[in-house]
């Protein structure tokens, strides 16, 4: 059964079927195509195209196809055009010839476009609670090692001594910005363009502020010919997805990284780790690696809905069905990878002993050290040099910062005070970064207790 026909002489070759089918893929939309539908027969009896009765029978047919739809094989055999053919024939076998009214004053290019807001609307509230699942694991995990030292990198070198905490609330921070951005893209998917028609607008008087109501959206589409063409609100998913998947990436790299052998200051669980088919030793960090990998599928998905849409003309294009597919597999990635991060983070073991060594080995206390001479009075150009002096010489003769006694150091340069001294040690240096947004104990403890509270607000 097509929802079209009339004009043409002769059916579509079954080539051209194959080729344009998206039932296969557009079925997961079958829940808010009977929602959407449920709707639009409410807003049929008003404008007095159905009678009560008609409204009721049509709106009890698609409950029970939705009913239906949640037992398996519901899709088997099923050769229809996309998830609104199935529906109107699955209703035509419930309501007779009553279905034909279904589509009056209402076309597919509205149908798919309310559809797939609805659906991404209620995934992208899932991701939602999966970042927030993620954030507080982090929290958690922050939590359990409160003092564990670390070095902090720039361009993958050693850099300034920071505590762990401090660590992954970077990531939070990163995260929690994530979460915001989706909240912006379910607003953006939350304009109701049923009534819009396939471009023109609706030639029946359509409540679309009622149907907004019954189904949840915040406000209308202004525009019915933007409505038809308007695919904006899945870029802004996507864009929100790959930078989370971003995020994601970034920090399985940090972690891959610090459970290597090289490292050894971080132990993956065995239920998120796998081994070698020929190394018996190995413990791989597989699951942090396919997050890693999977972050440029979402951003291929991106990418290709981009280019998709760049030169299409108003308003509906069939090429606009390639978003679903797009859409689809960038939720799906996304809501595995958030979940597998959160495994991982959730069976995470740090060994602080490895990271406080690692810290005290290097000079990563170098910059507190030029920081207290500029205290003194000393000019900083002046401190840079000489502590990069005391590094040069360090260096040579294989001292490590803890080897310098407070004499030794004031011998090295008059402006080293020997108080300075404790500054070598990288706990005593963190003591001076109570800053707000610093690496200080007391300024990491508030900022702990503040992620808390806003991850308490997200409502999640």
């Amino acid at each position: 059964m097509k929802l079209w026909g009339g004009r043409f002489e002769r059916a579509p070759s079954e080539l051209f079927e194959r080729f344009s089918e998206s039932l296969s893929f557009d079925r997961r939309l079958l829940e808010a195509d009977i929602r959407g539908s449920q709707a639009w027969a409410r807003a049929l009896e008003r404008a007095g195209i159905l009678t009560v009765a008609e409204r009721e029978t049509l709106v009890r047919a698609l409950e029970e196809i939705a009913a239906e739809a949640r037992q398996p094989g519901f899709f088997d055999g099923a050769a229809d055009e996309d998830v609104h053919t199935l529906v109107i024939r699955k209703l035509r076998e419930k309501a007779g010839e009553l279905a034909g009214k279904m589509h009056t004053g209402r076309s597919r290019n509205e149908q798919v476009s309310l559809d797939t807001r609805l659906w991404l609307r209620q995934e992208i509230g899932h991701h939602q609670n999966r970042l927030a699942a993620l954030m507080g694991s982090l929290l958690a995990l922050a939590r359990r090692y409160p003092d564990a030292i670390l070095p902090g990198f720039t361009h993958l070198r050693r850099a300034q001594a920071v505590l762990w905490p401090h660590y992954l609330l970077a990531y939070f921070e990163m995260f929690f910005r994530d979460w915001q951005r989706l909240a912006a893209a379910r607003r953006a998917a939350g304009a109701m363009p049923l009534g819009s028609g396939a471009l023109a607008g609706s030639g029946l008087p359509i409540d679309r502020a009622q149907i907004a109501r019954e189904l949840g959206f915040d406000e209308l589409t202004r525009n019915s010919m933007d409505a038809a063409s308007d695919r904006d609100f899945a870029l802004d998913f996507l864009h929100a997805a790959c930078l989370a998947m971003l995020h994601l990436s970034r920090l399985a790299e940090d972690w891959i990284l610090y459970s290597s052998e090289e490292f050894g200051w971080l132990e993956l669980a065995d239920e998120v780790t796998s081994g070698s088919s020929l190394m018996p030793q190995k413990k791989n960090p597989d699951a942090l690696e396919l997050v890693r990998g999977k972050c440029g599928r979402v951003l291929g998905s991106y990418v290709s809905l981009v280019a998709t849409l760049k030169g299409l003309p108003m308003t509906y294009n069939r090429d606009m069905q390639e978003d679903k597919e797009r859409l689809f597999d960038a939720s799906d990635t996304l809501g595995a990878c958030l979940e597998m991060t959160r495994a991982v983070a959730d069976s995470a073991r740090l060994n602080p002993e490895r990271t406080a060594e690692a810290a005290r080995q290097s000079w990563v206390v170098a910059t507190d050290l030029a920081e207290a001479l500029a205290r003194s009075g000393v000019p900083f150009e002046r401190a840079h040099t000489l502590v990069g002096r005391l590094v040069l010489e360090s260096l040579r003769s294989g001292r490590r910062p803890a080897d310098w006694t407070p004499e030794a150091l004031a011998a090295f340069a008059p402006e080293f005070a020997p108080e300075m001294a404790r500054l070598l040690r990288p706990e005593e240096g963190l003591k001076t970064r109570e800053i707000p947004g610093g690496t200080g104990p007391a300024a990491v403890a508030a900022a702990l207790d503040e992620a808390a509270r806003r991850l308490r607000e997200l409502g999640t």
